[in-house]
Formats: structure tokens, sequence, C-alpha cells
């Protein structure tokens, strides 16, 4: 495939060498983005994948090679925490894998009229799915202060939530808040910058954005359980979190359905939940891989990168 996306795939090498795609398996890459991880995959071996997408962007770019994997390549408009449902309408019942690359991709960023970064003064929208739904501007412009502040604090890590909340509420009251440049503006305001900062004070505040605006957390928590139900014994789960908010969803789904439940006393025997949602995995991955440090030269965005992976159990 000659994909020339503005995007690259993070951890790739560690994410095939997780998965060991083999011949005639089923594979579901929830976040097609660019296609990356998609276009490996079905390269690394006569495999099937079905790969998800609510950005019409990522289809559209997709639409360009797709013949090159057809028969192969099962394209599916929809947000991944839809997964279950979705393959039960082609007819699908179990997967081999699933795999997952959390957040934005490079080429979300990198479009100015998308709204998700400060680097271009554009629409404050930051929907990855553009058909419908609140905007980062309607939040904005609508939300209480507490809940503003709340969800800042919260989604953003921002010890300064309070601040930046009270900012945007007196800014609003003279003038709707509309673009990307007027946030960030705000943030900065009352968040000085200094060249010593590791970041731009406006980064945690529009993370926060980002993540209410698509629900990025439930999503994930979604995903987590259909893909528990849909891998077939032996099938793996593989996930790649880029902040400490996804990453510890993902570490305490796994974590909790790796270990048996403790036992109710130190001189009782380890008794085992007889829950469902207990030992449904087997970590493959006891502590996140992290890239290499010539993958984050190459690739600044793989930084704050982390690979998690279990192996489906039987039920």
């Amino acid at each position: 495939m000659n994909n020339t996306a503005p995007h690259i795939p993070v951890m790739l090498n560690e994410v095939l060498a997780a998965l060991q795609p083999a011949a005639n398996e089923t594979y579901v890459d929830g976040t097609l983005g660019a296609g990356g991880y998609t276009s490996a995959i079905l390269e690394a071996a006569p495999c099937n994948v079905i790969a998800f997408d609510r950005d019409q962007t990522a289809h559209d770019m997709a639409a360009a090679w797709g013949d090159e994997y057809k028969g192969r390549l099962t394209l599916v408009k929809s947000s991944f925490s839809n997964l279950e449902e979705e393959l039960q309408a082609r007819g699908v019942e179990k997967v081999d894998a699933v795999i997952l690359d959390l957040g934005v991709s490079s080429m979300q960023f990198d479009e100015g009229d998308r709204g998700f970064s400060f680097r271009f003064n554009g629409p404050l929208d930051m929907r990855m799915d553009r058909a419908g739904g609140q905007t980062a501007a309607d939040l904005v412009n609508s939300m209480p202060e507490k809940e503003l502040a709340d969800m800042i604090y919260l989604y953003g890590e921002e010890r300064h939530s309070r601040r930046i909340a009270a900012a945007i509420i007196k800014r609003r009251a003279d003038k709707k808040i509309e673009t990307t440049a007027q946030l960030a503006d705000i943030v900065r305001s009352v968040l000085p910058f200094s060249p010593k900062d590791k970041s731009d004070p406006a980064t945690r505040t529009f993370q926060a954005l980002r993540i209410a605006v698509n629900d990025e957390l439930g999503e994930l928590e979604k995903v987590l359980e259909a893909a528990e139900r849909v891998l077939k014994e032996n099938g793996r789960l593989i996930v790649v979190t880029f902040h400490s908010l996804e990453d510890r969803i993902v570490k305490e789904f796994l974590v909790k359905r790796s270990k048996p439940a403790p036992s109710p006393s130190r001189h009782a025997p380890a008794a085992l939940d007889a829950s469902p949602d207990r030992l449904s995995f087997s970590l493959l991955t006891k502590k996140p891989v992290l890239p290499t440090e010539e993958e984050t030269k190459l690739n600044p965005r793989s930084r704050s990168a982390k690979l998690r992976a279990g192996i489906r159990r039987a039920s």
C-alpha cells in the first residue's frame, strides 16, 4: 500500500508483535485513522480486518486504497463503542483480536478547521464525527462555571481549572467564544507561558474539551467490555493509550479481569469470584510497553504512548 497519509502509526512494531497476524484470522482495528495499523496487518498475513472509525475523513482516505485489500477489508463508519452491534449486523460473532489506538490522529490535529489544536486558528469544533453533536464551542459558551471547572480539572488534569473557567465565563459574557485562538488566549491570559514550560498552558484545557465533546472515556469503557464479549478464546486485546486517564481505565480493566478475587481473610485460601468478569483475560503485558528511544526521536507524538494487551481466556 502506498500510504501517503500524514500519520505515523505509533508503536507499530510492538502492536504487530503482540498481535502476531496469521492467515484467515479476523481482526478489528477500532481506530482506522489513516490506515497505518490496518494496512500493516493486512500486509503481514492473508487475514481479514474490520476497521472502525467515526470520522468520515478516515473513510474518504481509505477509499483510495481499499481495493488493494478487496475481500479482506471491511470499513465501518461508527464509533468503536458500537463494536458488538456492528459485528452482529455483518454476521460476525467472534474475532481474533481487537486493536485500539486511542486519542486523536495526527491528521486530525493538522486540520485547522477541525479545531483540535491551538496551533491553527480555526472553529472551536473538536468533534470526531462532524455529522452531529455538541462542539467544543457549544460547551464553553453554555456550561455553568462549576461544571466547566470540574470538566477541565477531571479530563485535563488541570489544577488551575477554576481560574480558567472563571476567565471563560467572564470573556463569553462580552463575546461568544468561537475559535481555537480565542480559547487559547483566554487560558494563556490566566496561565502565563514560560519558555521553561514543556507544553503550552492551553494544552490541558483543549484535551479536556476534546474528551468531553467525544465522550472518549465513556466510549473506551464500552469498547473494552464489548471486546471481552466478541473475542474468541486466545483472542487478543491490544490498546495504545496516550494519557493517564485512558491508561488507567485500560490497566484497571485488564487487571480486574486477570486476577482472582482477594481472599476475605488472610487465613482463608484464595477464592475465585464467580462473576463472569473475573479471569476472562491473561495479561500479555504485565507492565506497559513503551516506545523505543529511536521512535520517540522520529515521532515525538509517541512519547506518551503506552501499550497494554491481554489474551482472552475460555468463557
